[in-house]
């Protein structure tokens, strides 16, 4: 791969309105197709400005790397252009932190009813806070279809000057995300101060006891603030499985494991021991899947596709990512005016 110098990377491709055709090649970094475009950038955070719009009506959604929802479907009018901005981490594994190391660079998608992109820039970033992301498969980058992580379409919720560095992996507990040198062995080093590091592991702590699971979240609490970054403990989103009167099982949706660990409750507990700021998703999650009911909470979920009842859809990833930006909005950890509404 080829490297270049911070202040010498620019990287910029004009294409055809309709993406239609193959764009023209503006710099040799970039090479686009008309549906997509690739940088060939080292890994770091960079910032990405979009121009959209064409001659005709336009919505546009543009995905990166492992399919990172980057930004919203956007519309603009017959004729006029929209500029937008997002900022992404490129690394590698561009995926989940124990699988492929992907393509080197940076991948853009471009989709949504009728995309039209005018224009695009590369830069790196100079000024930027990482929300870096630490949990299990319902946190992490899926490397396919129909699987989403709620990690994976937060970045769409985000303004420039702010990405997301998500460390989440399947099938992980607190016991092997800290034994795991690819885990938190990669990810501690990256905290910088002011960073936030949001912390959601249970669902694969079936057999770990209470005094060990807190440990294990105080020592994540302890190692992120040492490197003068802000852990944020996150409690974990709910199994959709009912009783039958509509309430959400006890135990098995509301994550206890089998040697009667309540761990939605000792996430609560160290957070307020050690004066950690609460994403309490796990109430957030029951109290949206109780209201939707049994039917209408399956499209939440891979139920229709994989008889799945703990594994978000796309859908259901980025209705729960949509709640966890508006708990780091309401607990003024990142400030209403770095994301999107809606």
């Amino acid at each position: 791969m080829r490297r270049f110098s911070t202040a010498a990377l620019v990287a910029a491709a004009t294409l055809g309105t309709a993406l239609t055709a193959t764009p023209a090649q503006a710099a040799a970094d970039a090479h686009c197709t008309a549906t997509a475009c690739h940088f060939d950038v080292p890994p770091g955070t960079y910032d990405v400005k979009v121009l959209l719009g064409g001659e005709a009506a336009s919505s546009t959604t543009i995905a990166g790397e492992t399919r990172r929802t980057l930004l919203p479907e956007t519309s603009a009018p017959a004729g006029e252009r929209v500029a937008r901005s997002f900022t992404v981490n490129v690394r590698t594994p561009q995926g989940e932190p124990t699988g492929p190391e992907g393509t080197p660079g940076l991948d853009l998608l471009l989709g949504g009813a009728a995309p039209a992109l005018a224009d695009i820039k590369v830069t790196p970033a100079r000024r930027t806070r990482q929300i870096l992301l630490v949990g299990d498969s319902t946190v992490c980058d899926q490397p396919g279809d129909p699987y989403s992580g709620w990690g994976q379409q937060l970045p769409q919720y985000l303004r420039k000057g702010l990405s997301v560095a998500n460390y989440a992996d399947s099938g992980e507990s607190t016991v092997s995300y800290l034994a795991d040198s690819r885990l938190w062995g990669t990810v501690q080093p990256r905290i910088r101060p002011g960073d936030l590091v949001l912390i959601q592991l249970a669902h694969n702590d079936k057999t770990t006891d209470e005094a060990t699971y807190r440990a294990n979240l105080e020592t994540l609490v302890d190692g992120a603030r040492a490197k003068g970054g802000e852990p944020v403990l996150v409690t974990p989103i709910v199994r959709r499985w009912f009783n039958s009167d509509g309430t959400l099982n006890n135990n098995t949706a509301l994550l206890v494991n089998g040697l009667g660990v309540d761990h939605p409750a000792v996430i609560r507990a160290v957070a307020a021991d050690r004066d950690v700021p609460l994403v309490d998703l796990t109430a957030k999650t029951k109290a949206l899947v109780e209201s939707l009911g049994v039917e209408a909470s399956k499209a939440l979920y891979l139920y229709n596709e994989k008889r799945d009842n703990t594994h978000t859809s796309a859908h259901g990833a980025t209705v729960y990512a949509s709640l966890v930006r508006d708990e780091l909005v309401a607990r003024h950890l990142v400030p209403q005016g770095q994301v999107r509404v809606g």
